[in-house]
């Protein structure tokens, strides 16, 4: 106990040095949200591996290599991988060029008016809350696994841990940490899966006692069962407004583009091993065991503390930053695109860093109450996946670039798309849930648009063309509207 409660101190220390840092240096709301766009090369690719290694990482995904194999991998990472570096590749440069702040300013400085408020409130409730709360629920059981602190005061430390140190640096602080913490999370999941090979007896050992099916890439249920899966999860990482926040960060289209492809491709290549590792565990450990345990427990197990704490210490790191960027994606959505375009459009920067703060700690405060309520978070959590990108993926590439796009249009794909997703359960249909809330967003999106006409409100562009006014905003007429 002495190794891990030394390795946590130590790390909350260097971290909270950063946030008081930060907490001094910041001035203004568009540093404390969006980085001032000002953001470096490696920086933007330490954030990327370090939010996209967060708790579905090491938790999540060695429970699914254990229960599925690496099929897993095929049917989750890699898609998700794939599409993120789709975003980055077609997307990241007309996107930075916007000088925007979210997912849902797109859709608001597009349209106009209120049309930001469904993107808005799925991006900050839908999903910020319940992938908070996998991450507070994360950090819980590392308190309990190296400290012996019980699970309901594990996620009450954990929610004041993560709430001060969001609310003293903001995204600048995250940045930063996540650059840094990259590196711990690399080398504790080389270190658990290069151990997990020796503790097993090597890899033809390994190759000898494991069943075809966790080996190979379709795994027991076949091609279909991985592309079907795949396309539930890949699309919503087009809009995944974390990576969106990454490119929104950078200090240049070239740097949104190369951090980006950079961040994804190393982190595409860190996902194979939890599933690995998992796939190994079956060697050693009781395949009726809870699979969320199986990351925890080979950790403990494998290893000794002074080098275990290590790994500890990377699953906390991937935690935390994960846990500072859902915070920081919701409190964008509150402060951006309710507060500032639907309240008070003419708010002051101390009145906009205080409503970013105070959203910081409502975010937190729903994350924590779905961490104690919420029985099954990860199904809450593969929902707010299948919502999001039901609802926003076609709507976003209407903007993009098509041009007869109407405010009608893209209003109505929403509210009947996100209406069509939660009503499939009780349907008894036979299309997948996805692709029936797809076929109703794209339909309802076109027919829509081609019976209205654009609104007063609506810049009338294909954005991946043309830019919106907000890019030729200037940084100094950005801060002059915030004082």
């Amino acid at each position: 106990m002495t190794w891990y409660l030394s390795y946590i101190v130590i790390y909350f220390i260097l971290m909270f040095s950063m946030g008081v840092y930060y907490f001094f240096k910041v001035k203004t709301y568009d540093d404390y949200l969006i980085g001032g766009w000002n953001t470096g090369f490696w920086p933007i690719v330490g954030t990327i591996i370090s939010t996209w290694c967060g708790a579905a990482v090491f938790i999540g995904w060695v429970g699914m290599g254990f229960t599925v194999g690496l099929s897993g991998f095929f049917k989750f990472a890699l898609p998700g991988i794939l599409f993120c570096l789709l975003l980055i590749v077609a997307f990241a440069g007309p996107l930075r060029r916007q000088r925007l702040y979210t997912l849902a300013d797109l859709f608001g400085e597009r349209f106009g008016g209120k049309s930001g408020i469904i993107p808005s409130i799925l991006s900050a409730f839908i999903y910020s809350v319940p992938t908070l709360a996998l991450q507070m629920v994360g950090m819980s059981t590392i308190f309990n696994i190296t400290l012996g602190v019980e699970l309901n005061t594990g996620i009450a430390i954990s929610f004041v841990l993560i709430v001060c140190f969001t609310i003293l640096g903001g995204l600048p602080a995250t940045i930063i940490t996540d650059a840094l913490q990259s590196v711990i999370v690399i080398i504790g999941i080389i270190v658990l899966a290069v151990s997990s090979v020796i503790y097993a007896g090597g890899f033809q050992e390994i190759l000898a006692n494991t069943p075809i099916d966790y080996i190979s890439p379709l795994g027991s249920e076949g091609l279909g069962s991985v592309l079907l899966y795949a396309l539930s999860v890949g699309p919503f990482y087009l809009v995944w407004q974390s990576t969106w926040q990454r490119i929104f960060a950078s200090k240049s289209e070239k740097v949104a583009k190369s951090a980006g492809i950079t961040g994804f491709v190393i982190a595409g290549a860190i996902s194979i091993l939890p599933y690995s590792i998992g796939v190994i565990a079956r060697q050693y450990v009781p395949t009726d065991m809870d699979a969320d345990l199986i990351f925890s427990y080979v950790t403990a197990e494998l290893l000794p503390p002074a080098v275990g704490g290590i790994v500890f210490i990377g699953l906390m790191a991937a935690l935390m930053t994960g846990a500072t960027s859902f915070i920081l994606q919701g409190s964008s959505n509150l402060t951006r695109d309710l507060f500032q375009r639907l309240i008070k459009p003419n708010a002051t920067n101390k009145q906009l860093m205080f409503s970013a703060r105070l959203s910081v700690v409502i975010i937190s405060i729903l994350g924590m109450v779905v961490a104690y309520f919420v029985t099954n978070i990860e199904t809450a959590y593969q929902w707010a996946l299948r919502l999001s990108a039901t609802v926003l993926v076609f709507p976003f590439l209407a903007v993009m670039f098509w041009k007869k796009v109407t405010k009608h249009g893209m209003i109505w794909s929403m509210i009947l798309a996100l209406i069509a997703t939660l009503s499939w359960p009780y349907l008894n249909l036979a299309i997948d849930h996805t692709i029936f809330g797809f076929a109703v967003s794209i339909l309802t999106l076109v027919i829509v648009s081609l019976l209205t006409s654009h609104d007063k409100t609506e810049q009338v562009r294909a954005v991946y063309w043309e830019d919106l006014d907000s890019a030729t905003a200037t940084t100094e007429t950005t801060k002059e509207s915030t004082t």
